[in-house]
């Protein structure tokens, strides 16, 4: 009995004595993914969390508070109670300037959206699947809530799978008679009616025209797969037919290649949009299947590696425990390197086929990031395929780049040194 009763006086002393909670983010940690929700979770609560750059895998750190700890063990996060001396010793040796180390304080709860239609589509979306698993809440917006000017309400928007060209995804030439099909044209024409546009492509254009306003004034977007070329293409052929009479009843503009204004887009740059009308592609930013030559077993791509005292923002986008992460496709996979203008920051390639990622860009006081392919744990996602269950896939680095993206809108504001 006297053994029981120390060793509850001793686990008493310890909590008391404890300020701090740490949550590791290198292979230590239980739920990598359900982590970011634990963090989401404390700065909802009006708390604080610092976020250790490049420190075992990114880790976080915040005070000690019983609640918090109670959140993890029922969430099945991994932590560890720590005193404020052996906090201290974290932060001086995270200070030193020797040490590819900093502390991104996290001080707010971004409120987030998802771009995503009301009607029910035969594919799943990566970051609503992640952001549901590690219960970090969001709402879902589509063309009415932007075109009525409610994007100001948020600090990060998601780029669902989706086609701002006005070409339904280019999925006539195999699902043109589909319901789904159907359904998603329909609600798309009667949305582009609803405000005074003709033409399916002029809606999307103007809706991307309305989120390049968003990001100008100090947001942040994050898309994936299609979303990220086609919101591109639609921008540089503002005025510009590009589609072709089974999209928008009648035939593109014979000239459309050469009007394209390049001025317009964020990420790319000189690239070839595709003509025909049945391929399923919007241009040759992309790298196809037959130009990557790659299989499941050697697909994979490399994050760059970052100072996090001199670029803070790229370093807190690329936080994982591993540098090497397996690729997947989509209808849009990896982005050609030559099509990337300039003032693009590449955070993740295949050097040897010389395909990018993973891409990051300042607009005005705001900033975007574009991540190629579908869905991190499935390699090869297809049409009515039943959705990746995370719970098979809790420390996917390829699902933890999506979740560096939703905590970033939280980080106090830290100029950039470069």
């Amino acid at each position: 009995m006297r053994f029981i009763l120390l060793f509850w006086f001793l686990l008493a002393a310890k909590v008391v004595s404890a300020n701090y909670l740490f949550i590791p983010m290198d292979t230590k940690q239980a739920n990598h993914l359900k982590a970011y929700g634990i963090a989401f979770w404390v700065l909802k609560s009006e708390n604080e969390v610092d976020w250790l750059l490049n420190y075992r895998g990114g880790s976080f750190m915040c005070k000690y508070n019983a609640r918090i700890q109670n959140e993890m063990v029922v969430r099945g996060v991994s932590f560890d109670i720590i005193s404020d001396a052996e906090a201290n010793s974290i932060i001086t040796e995270i200070s030193s300037p020797a040490a590819n180390y900093d502390i991104m304080k996290l001080e707010k709860c971004p409120r987030i959206a998802v771009y995503s239609p009301k009607s029910k589509q035969p594919w799943d979306d990566a970051v609503t699947l992640v952001l549901t698993y590690a219960e970090i809440p969001y709402d879902i917006i589509f063309d009415d809530e932007v075109l009525d000017g409610m994007l100001p309400k948020y600090d990060w928007i998601h780029l669902h799978h989706e086609d701002f060209t006005g070409q339904y995804g280019k999925f006539f030439a195999m699902y043109q008679h589909m319901p789904w099909y159907l359904e998603q044209q329909k609600e798309a024409e009667d949305i582009a009616r609803k405000y005074g546009f003709s033409k399916v492509s002029q809606l999307k254009l103007a809706v991307a025209k309305r989120i390049k306003e968003f990001v100008a004034g100090g947001g942040f977007l994050f898309a994936m797969c299609s979303a990220t070329d086609s919101f591109d293409i639609a921008l540089a052929a503002d005025g510009v037919d590009i589609c072709d009479r089974m999209y928008d009843g009648d035939a593109s503009d014979p000239q459309a290649q050469e009007k394209l204004n390049y001025d317009n887009t964020l990420a790319f740059t000189d690239f070839k949009i595709s003509r025909d009308p049945y391929q399923y592609e919007f241009s040759d930013i992309d790298n196809n299947a037959p130009e990557r030559g790659l299989r499941q077993d050697n697909d994979y791509f490399s994050l760059f590696n970052f100072s996090a005292k001199w670029d803070p923002i790229p370093t807190m986008l690329t936080q994982n425990h591993t540098r090497v992460i397996k690729g997947f496709y989509g209808q849009t996979t990896g982005f050609k390197e030559h099509l990337i203008k300039p003032d693009v920051v590449v955070m993740g390639e295949n050097k040897d086929i010389r395909e990018a990622k993973y891409l990051h860009g300042v607009f005005g006081k705001g900033f975007w990031t574009f991540y190629g392919g579908h869905d991190p744990e499935d390699y090869q996602h297809i049409v009515d395929e039943d959705p990746t269950d995370l719970n098979l896939h809790p420390n996917s680095p390829g699902y933890r780049l999506i979740l560096n993206n939703i905590l970033f809108p939280a980080a106090k504001k830290k100029k950039q040194k470069t």
